[in-house]
């Protein structure tokens, strides 16, 4: 069956905090035939757990990692990608997807508030600018 999950499941499997609800999320990850994960999802899963589990960066992209690796998961890699190039530079793995996302349908320059946004996204070579 092709799936769509929700970032709770995504949580569940990453964090055995709830041992059933672990169990359900880690199987249903193995045995469905294609899961779709989408964006926003990772963006939150990559968040929560950041601010809730406390998660390092190197933890953080490590689970993404793992999941895109799975041969029944599918995503957008070239988005997710860059989401991992932020966060393995020190930003923010949202920031990365939302840059890229923005370059896709035709942006030049990503403008944010955000300081170190707009410094990692430079690093990379990307036009980025502070709005203050």
């Amino acid at each position: 069956m092709k799936v769509t999950v929700d970032t709770n499941v995504l949580l569940r499997a990453a964090v055995p905090d709830d041992l059933k609800q672990f169990r359900a999320a880690s199987e249903l990850l193995q045995n469905e035939t294609s899961i779709t994960v989408s964006l926003p999802c990772l963006c939150e899963f990559a968040w929560a757990l950041r601010s809730a589990y406390k998660f390092q960066r190197a933890e953080i992209a490590a689970a993404i990692e793992e999941l895109i690796q799975a041969n029944n998961v599918a995503v957008s890699r070239p988005a997710v990608e860059a989401g991992l190039a932020m966060l393995y530079a020190g930003g923010d793995f949202a920031d990365g997807i939302l840059a890229f996302e923005g370059r896709q349908v035709g942006a030049e320059t990503f403008i944010s508030f955000d300081k170190d946004a707009v410094k990692f996204l430079t690093k990379q070579g990307h036009k980025a600018r502070l709005l203050s």
